[in-house]
């Protein structure tokens, strides 16, 4: 009953039947609560989203398994103390972690969700040790910037080591299933006493049971000697064939109808006189059952002198083996035996049917002999069978041997060709991805670019291009890469927040709104689905609605830092710096390199004037994305609001130079010459500004104000007049105007610097 149901429960589980699966597993630990029945039941539970019931019922369990299943619950529950605390008891420090790589990389998500970025760090690279081809590790070593190269992670050293740990593993499970299905074969034939080709037949249905793993041979309930044993065949054992989902084994229907034809329960010692054995040999060869006739019936011991031990002693070939018994009718052992090695079953098994087919061909005549002529052809028909086995064991045995040792040199070949084939497309995405975490994404781009063209388009490569792109502030390639990556994989939420956001960028309203759609039909619950909607509001400036739906994915999904980030752009929108610090700090705590709050919280202290804490937090942002032109730029804003020109005009050369297609590092250096009085340097900025930016208001302001400077008061009205044609913010439309009436009167228009900056 326990074997049925922990295979029901199995079965459930891999069906994604649940809720079956629960109820079945609280049956089983009702009848039977031992504790790995209870951890079975904690993982029905986890699969079935309930992480406090599986927390009830391990809480307190000491075995390694649970244990790692106890933390995970807490780690699902946010109970990181107690979960750290099941894995790595602080009063047992030399307690080993449980579930080996898995319990290393859990250990490690609790290590970085609470800040220990070196300890977390130091966990991934163990559980990496102990199983190279855990990605999920490597992937978070990226995301905390502390990953190892690729080609050393996944190297020829890893690849050797792989194939010596899985060809150890496999020669340590081979012994044993060939022991099981020996011992099964064995067994059952010397409990059925059967003949030749019966055994070849039980030969080839035990090996069609030994495919399936949770058939063990134990659940024939076979034993050696047994004549009465035929009886549990009739009808076949639950484990059997209900906990495994297959029919019954061919063995078992076998020897169900040899039990039929032979005459179902016959005594255990039956005297059969001559006229009897006649009778009931007819009845076989009707029944298409003609066997050699001294080899299927026992004889009694008043007709003719037993002759066993003699036969017996002629054809043992290995009496401490496993023997296989060919006997009478399997009710009276001490008829003739031929014992034979059961290591060779096949062979034997095949010799023998052989024998028995020449005999078969024979008239029906000649089968009615005396007792003495049939014991002849007895003895002559066991020394045959013996001499051509013992010569295939010697024969067959040298070439079964060298067949076996190629077999086992090509399984061999095959694995090291595999792992190392896995080993290298993993090196390849490994490297791609630990650029993409260090923000290289141009080398990046090029690492993906070398992945063969079926792994390239997938939705995970397709999404990584995306975002490299995107933070190259290419967002027209990016629009192109993510929506190839949603078509080719529409159901795919990972990198859809981020593909809203190129949208956002872009002013796609219509196609921000039908993404926001869709993702929300595909899954209500996702925070990306949250975000695409909160972009599609912030777009049409309704940032209170957008704000709704960015605090939405933070409550589905609290480790999201980007949610975090995207609740801390509105509260900035909004003017409430306060809540927006806090939102900007709550996505740090999930993800300390998660530049985008460190430039949050700079733009913030910026508004605020507080340009020391800005030129802090920028430039903690720029140490993580040292590429990213925008940060450059912003960083150059701070120390130029610190009075740092010399720094502000090197940052803002490097921000050109990082990306030449960005208007906003040319307009910040021309701002920041105006100030330094370099009136033609900063003419020239602008110029070169024009060429990428021709219909940008302030540009033309600015124009207008260091015209003014240089007293070219036509050219200085032009640029204000197009500045205003142009459609400014309602903010600038009342700068421009006053600096326009103000063109005659120079002294009046350096009277408040900020205004001048703001333009």
């Amino acid at each position: 009953m326990e074997t049925l149901m922990v295979d029901r429960v199995h079965s459930s589980l891999r069906l994604f039947m649940h809720r079956n699966a629960v109820f079945l597993c609280e049956r089983l630990c009702a009848q039977f609560p031992a504790e790995t029945n209870v951890q079975l039941l904690a993982t029905c539970y986890l699969h079935n989203n309930q992480p406090y019931a599986a927390y009830h019922i391990l809480k307190g369990k000491k075995l390694p398994e649970s244990r790692y299943l106890f933390a995970m619950s807490c780690f699902r529950m946010n109970l990181l103390r107690e979960a750290e605390e099941t894995l790595c008891p602080v009063n047992e420090p030399n307690m080993e972690v449980p579930s080996g790589a898995t319990g290393h990389y859990l250990l490690g998500l609790i290590y970085r969700y609470t800040g220990r970025v070196a300890a977390a760090a130091e966990q991934f690279v163990q559980a990496l040790t102990l199983d190279p081809l855990l990605w999920a590790a490597y992937e978070e070593l990226c995301i905390l910037g502390v990953a190892e190269d690729a080609n050393e992670c996944f190297s020829d050293t890893t690849a050797l080591r792989l194939q010596q740990e899985l060809t150890s593993t496999s020669n340590v499970e081979k012994p044993n299933i060939v022991n099981e299905n020996r011992f099964l074969y064995s067994n059952v034939s010397a409990s059925l006493g059967d003949s030749p080709k019966q055994i070849k037949q039980l030969h080839a249905n035990t090996t069609e049971v030994s495919g399936y793993p949770h058939v063990k041979s134990s659940a024939l309930h076979v034993q050696n000697g047994a004549p009465s044993n035929l009886s549990q065949f009739d009808t076949p054992s639950p484990t059997a064939t209900q906990a495994s989902g297959i029919a019954p084994p061919p063995l078992c229907r076998n020897m169900h109808a040899y039990q039929n034809t032979t005459g179902g329960n016959a005594p255990s010692k039956p005297k059969i006189n001559a006229l009897n054995l006649t009778h009931r040999r007819k009845y076989l060869d009707e029944a298409g059952l003609k066997k050699v006739s001294g080899r299927l019936f026992n004889q009694s011991s008043d007709s003719v002198p037993r002759r066993s031990a003699r036969l017996s002693r002629d054809t043992t070939i290995n009496s401490n083996s496993n023997i296989s018994h060919f006997g009478g009718n399997g009710t009276d052992n001490s008829s003739g035996k031929l014992r034979v090695n059961s290591s060779t079953p096949s062979k034997l098994c095949s010799t023998a049917l052989r024998s028995v087919q020449v005999r078969k061909g024979k008239p029906q005549a000649t089968e009615n002999f005396d007792e003495g002529n049939r014991y002849h052809i007895d003895e002559m028909w066991t020394d045959n069978v013996t001499a051509t086995s013992s010569s295939a064991i010697t024969v067959d045995g040298r070439y079964c041997e060298q067949d076996k040792s190629e077999r086992v040199q090509s399984q061999d070949s095959k694995l090291a060709v595999g792992i190392r084939e896995l080993l290298t497309l993993l090196r390849t995405l490994g490297e791609g991805y630990r650029f993409s975490c260090l923000f290289k994404c141009q080398e990046a781009l090029e690492v993906y670019r070398k992945l063969p063209e079926p792994q390239f388009n997938t939705g995970w490569v397709l999404c990584q291009v995306g975002k490299a792109y995107f933070e190259l502030v290419n967002y027209l390639e990016a629009d192109r890469f993510f929506e190839l990556a949603h078509r080719l994989s529409p159901c795919t939420l990972e990198g859809m927040d981020i593909y809203s956001t190129v949208l956002y960028h872009l002013n796609e309203e219509m196609r921000l709104s039908y993404l926001a759609q869709e993702l929300v039909s595909i899954d209500r619950l996702s925070p990306q689905a949250w975000c695409a909607v909160g972009n599609c509001f912030a777009l049409r400036k309704d940032h209170e609605t957008a704000l709704k739906n960015f605090q939405r994915a933070v409550q589905l999904d609290s480790r999201v830092a980007y949610a975090h980030t995207l609740c801390g752009h509105e509260y900035s929108a909004l003017e409430d710096y306060e809540n927006s610090i806090k939102l900007y700090r709550s996505a740090l705590q999930v993800d300390e390199r998660h530049y985008n709050a460190w430039y949050g919280l700079g733009v913030v202290y910026l508004r605020q004037e507080k340009f020391e804490f800005a030129e802090h937090h920028f430039r903690r942002a720029f140490q993580i994305n040292p590429c990213s032109s925008v940060l450059m730029c912003y960083l150059g804003m701070a120390l130029h609001a610190l009075k740092r020109n010399e720094e502000a005009l090197e940052m803002m050369e490097k921000a050109i130079f990082a990306d030449k297609k960005n208007p906003l590092p040319k307009y910040q250096k021309a701002l920041i010459l105006l100030g330094l009085q370099k009136y033609p340097e900063a003419l020239d900025e602008l110029e070169r500004l024009k060429e990428i930016a021709p219909h940008e208001s302030s540009m033309y302001a600015l124009m207008g104000k260091i015209y003014k400077q240089l007293n070219i008061l036509d050219k200085a009205v032009f640029c204000f007049g197009i500045a205003l044609d142009l459609k400014p913010p309602a903010a600038d439309v009342a700068l421009i105007k006053s600096a326009m009436e103000k063109v005659h009167l120079p002294d009046e228009l350096m009277d408040d610097d900020d205004d001048d900056d703001n333009i």
